[in-house]
């Protein structure tokens, strides 16, 4: 077992491990250390802890030293050449007419290295381009094509939900999310409802996905026939989270009683198909779905 800590260097970026040397380092102090793009200045967002062999990324570095207000003051005058920067890479791009657009600029702590990031439709030939930008800042230039998730977890924002963006506010890799994860948590298929403001699936389906496999896996799935304290009846809705059941029963006069029911009031006298049968059904029903969608995009 070795001793590290866990510094950020981006916002919500993710986060590496150092050795803290002969230094005592807590959560919330900045540190410089060296990685593979040169010297950075980083904030520590996990205190000393042991972590395994598997765990470490080698080689694992020590810390430089823990910054200093010389450090701040040099990390504060490299975000106000960032702005600077972008502007000048703004206006770079539309004197040689090229299809892309400028998300963000970054400095690297020691200067040697400024980085553009940008999206575009397609591949774009950037080489005249990061000529210009290199007789300008007399420094190595890297420009660094993203995607539209890495676009938005940059630019922050408020989601459909009413809150900050997860993936600009905690979230530091982007997981693989598909239709099937929405069909699982009984959502609306459109297009407007379960995608982000990237136009991609919401990350939110991802993170959430394996609390509705564990409520599900003992929830009746409707069409399912349930004997209720009121009788036998047909399942008409089912509120995952609550874990109740919406239940039509069908009296002797051929009026239909709807009720809902907790989950463990119910006994599920049969099922509208088998396991087997549910899955083939979603597998297709997901295919359709995936197909729609890419169409309307």
């Amino acid at each position: 077992m070795t001793t590290v800590i866990g510094v950020r260097f981006r916002h919500t970026g993710r986060v590496y491990y150092f050795s803290p040397g002969p230094y005592r380092i807590e959560k919330g102090d900045h540190v410089i250390v060296e990685t593979a793009r040169g010297i950075e200045y980083g904030l520590v967002v996990m205190a000393p802890r042991l972590a395994g062999e598997k765990d470490i990324v080698a080689p694992l570095r020590d810390v430089i030293r823990i910054a200093t207000e010389r450090d701040k003051q040099i990390y504060e005058e490299n975000q106000a050449a960032e702005k600077e920067a972008f502007a000048i890479c703004k206006e770079k791009i539309a004197q040689h007419g090229l299809d892309m657009n400028l998300i963000d600029v970054e400095y690297t702590f020691d200067g040697n290295k400024i980085l553009f990031y940008f999206t575009a439709e397609g591949r774009v030939d950037f080489r005249e381009l990061v000529k210009d930008l290199a007789a300008e800042f007399r420094t190595r230039i890297e420009l660094r094509q993203i995607g539209v998730r890495d676009e938005t977890k940059m630019g922050g924002g408020i989601g459909i939900c009413g809150r900050p963006y997860c993936c600009s506010t905690f979230l530091t890799d982007f997981a693989p999310v598909s239709i099937k994860m929405a069909k699982e948590q009984n959502l609306s298929l459109n297009p407007a409802k379960i995608s982000g403001t990237c136009g991609r699936l919401m990350c939110c389906l991802k993170y959430e996905e394996s609390t509705y496999e564990e409520l599900n896996q003992r929830m009746p799935s409707e069409g399912d026939m349930v004997q209720t304290p009121s009788g036998v009846g047909e399942v008409l809705h089912v509120n995952v989270l609550r874990q109740l059941i919406k239940v039509g029963i069908t009296q002797e006069k051929g009026d239909v009683l709807i009720d809902e029911f907790p989950l463990e009031e119910l006994k599920i006298v049969k099922r509208r198909r088998s396991h087997k049968g549910n899955q083939e059904y979603i597998d297709q029903e997901e295919q359709k779905q995936l197909r729609e969608l890419e169409k309307e995009k």
